[in-house]
């Protein structure tokens, strides 16, 4: 065998050699396509938010500042506030006074009568219920109630507490969500400054009567997931709430109400969480105080916005994340006019208006919170 062919036989064996040991390795790793375990689908739980805030308290001297020499504009006093209204999914309001219109003239107090524009503009900026079952329903009597009602169903804003009809107040007002999460409000007040109801007519204005709130509770109860109930209640210009507040609030618990929002007292009052019969846990709000108004008394002018969390787990929808906006109505007092209505966040109340707004935020913060101590408040930089 000559040289040149010893050494082709040996390259030739050389390499069976290595295809001998590329069939015994084991598979390389890159290119081995390992099974991975299946991900388990993650549920996520609608939610909503809610809020609401205390009294529409329409004064003659609001109206008259709200007057542009075209309309009576109200949005423009509430600018300051109007993303904390806007944003929740369902805002609703207590309309302290009744909206019934010019053509039956506007008035203040004692005897109140608001112009449509406050229908408008509340609207406007958010709100997509009013209460009206308060002590001045029947202020300017029953046309001053229909003129109210028409105007609401004119632009689409849900009202109940006062009624046109029996079969209007037989209706439970269940306002829906893209959530799948469904709320109804109730609304009733103690009495209606001793002015009667026409006779035949108690639907103008639900009073509260433990009977009748048992009844709409169980109604609301089967067509909605969650039921609010307004209560027109207690003392004014007293800051705590009294025993007869806490009783009837109690007794909606027991109904199995998931929120109580109390009005009337005018001034803010302690929030808290109670127990109802069956275990279950009530947010009360015994008092949100006056949202927009003309009184002129400090803790008058301070009131603000509840929102909560609405939260459906497994067919079960729960209150939580209970959390407050501290608002002040601020003005100036031209030639003893009213004028500049506005209301703005407390901590940032412009100086002049208060002497110490941040001790008055402080104080105010420790007073709603006393029973409640993971109450939450809410900053223009966030939730605190």
């Amino acid at each position: 065998m000559t040289k040149f062919g010893m050494m082709l036989l040996t390259i030739l064996l050389l390499l069976a050699g290595c295809g001998e040991s590329d069939q015994t390795s084991e598979p390389s790793e890159q290119i081995r396509t390992p099974k991975l375990p299946e991900k388990e689908a993650v549920e996520i739980n609608p939610k909503i938010t809610v809020a609401a805030v205390g009294d529409i308290l329409i004064h003659d001297r609001v109206y008259e500042d709200a007057w542009d020499g075209d309309r009576y504009d109200f949005l423009s006093m509430m600018t300051e506030v109007g993303e904390y209204l806007e944003e929740p999914d369902i805002t609703m309001a207590n309309q302290e006074t009744i909206m019934g219109g010019e053509e039956i003239g506007l008035s203040g107090y004692p005897s109140f009568n608001s112009p449509y524009e406050i229908g408008d503009d509340l609207q406007e900026t958010g709100v997509d219920m009013v209460t009206m079952a308060n002590n001045h329903t029947l202020d300017r009597g029953e046309q001053a109630i229909r003129n109210a009602i028409d105007y609401y169903e004119e632009i689409g804003m849900e009202y109940t507490g006062s009624f046109k009809s029996e079969a209007d107040r037989e209706r439970i007002r269940v306002l829906e969500t893209e959530q799948g999460i469904s709320i109804a409000f109730l609304s009733y007040t103690y009495g209606t400054n001793g002015i009667s109801t026409p006779h035949g007519k108690d639907y103008l204005v639900n009073l509260i009567d433990r009977e009748q709130i048992a009844q709409d509770v169980e109604k609301a109860e089967q067509e909605a997931d969650i039921t609010i109930v307004s209560l027109h209640f207690g003392q004014e210009e007293e800051r705590s709430p009294n025993q007869e507040q806490q009783e009837l609030a109690q007794y909606a618990a027991d109904l199995g109400v998931e929120v109580v929002i109390g009005h009337h007292p005018h001034v803010l009052q302690p929030m808290e969480w109670i127990e109802g019969r069956d275990g279950k846990p009530t947010l009360v709000a015994y008092s949100l105080g006056n949202f927009l108004s003309g009184q002129y008394q400090f803790y008058n002018r301070i009131g603000g916005i509840l929102q909560f969390d609405l939260v459906k787990e497994k067919n079960e929808v729960t209150v939580q994340a209970p959390r407050f906006l501290p608002t002040f109505v601020t003005f100036d007092i031209e030639e003893d006019i009213m004028k500049n209505v506005q209301v703005v966040p407390l901590e940032e109340v412009p100086e002049g208006q208060i002497d110490d707004p941040g001790q008055a935020l402080e104080e105010i913060e420790a007073h709603l919170s006393q029973n409640m101590p993971e109450l939450e408040f809410i900053r223009n930089n966030g939730t605190d």
